[in-house]
């Protein structure tokens, strides 16, 4: 039987093994799927010894996404703008395939529930996260992508970094206060882990406007319950990212795309016990 795995530490809270699962079942798949946890200095020989166990790929969360880009000797081109890997991909030349599906996950989610992408669009953080969701915005042509950050000058790096690629600029928390609300906004930032709010104002919110963290948890996350209150029409958590990308991945391995509607209400389920 194949088998794939998802690689980070922590990683005693991945769902990826459940939603894995339930993809190959769901479409029939002879694989397993387990969680493995190596020490932040053994992921390359964690990897190793997997690949020599018989796997076939792998999922990378934190803090493994820029060691999975540096250790794969091919790179699609989304993985390449994104600097960081989340799917690795084991060859049978011995070869190793990376790719990154976090923006297809997030554009899936996105389009799911009917937001509109080609308007004024602000992302919040400027980390890894952020950088995985550039592009695929972008393609969606906004008038503007606008990125904002606590360390301006990481906002100001990728806005230039990207730049080629569509309209985008780096603004700062002050700045954002002359720019008049934004048709969606997005956080990429690791605020809603720790119950708080990105430092920024909350003139950036669009009555009737729509809003996105990618965070997810039982109930609402601070930023959903913030943006809500702030008069937007729909504000969206992550989790429909999560699986999201999660079926990117599947797809890359298995060449099968599983439906991600019956596995985010599954999901749902089990966050609300």
């Amino acid at each position: 039987m194949d088998k794939y795995a998802v690689f980070g530490n922590p990683i005693a809270q991945s769902k990826s093994p459940f939603i894995h699962t339930e993809f190959a079942k769901q479409t029939s798949q002879a694989l397993e799927y387990s969680a493995i946890g190596p020490e932040v200095d053994q992921f390359q020989s964690a990897i190793t010894n997997f690949v020599a166990e018989g796997g076939k790929g792998a999922n990378v969360t934190a803090p493994f996404k820029e060691q999975a880009y540096e250790m794969a000797s091919h790179l699609s081109e989304r993985a390449q703008l994104a600097q960081a890997v989340n799917t690795l991909s084991f060859n049978s030349d011995g070869s190793v395939s990376g790719d990154n599906t976090d923006g297809a996950g997030l554009l899936a989610d996105l389009i799911n529930h009917a937001v509109p992408l080609g308007k004024r669009v602000l992302l919040i953080g400027a980390g890894g996260a952020a950088r995985g969701v550039i592009q695929p915005l972008l393609e969606q042509n906004p008038e503007v992508l606008v990125i904002t950050n606590r360390t301006h000058s990481k906002a100001e790096t990728l806005a230039e970094y990207f730049k080629s690629h569509g309209n985008i600029t780096a603004l700062t928390a002050e700045q954002l206060n002359q720019q008049g609300e934004f048709d969606l906004v997005i956080n990429s930032s690791s605020s809603s882990l720790f119950g708080e709010l990105p430092d920024i104002p909350a003139s950036i919110f669009k009555d009737q406007g729509f809003a996105y963290d990618m965070s997810y948890k039982a109930t609402n996350t601070v930023f959903v319950d913030w943006a809500l209150a702030n008069g937007v029409a729909k504000a969206i958590d992550g989790l429909g990212m999560l699986v999201g990308q999660a079926a990117e991945s599947f797809y890359v391995w298995r060449e099968v795309k599983p439906d991600t509607g019956l596995v985010e209400t599954l999901l749902r389920e089990q966050l609300s016990r």
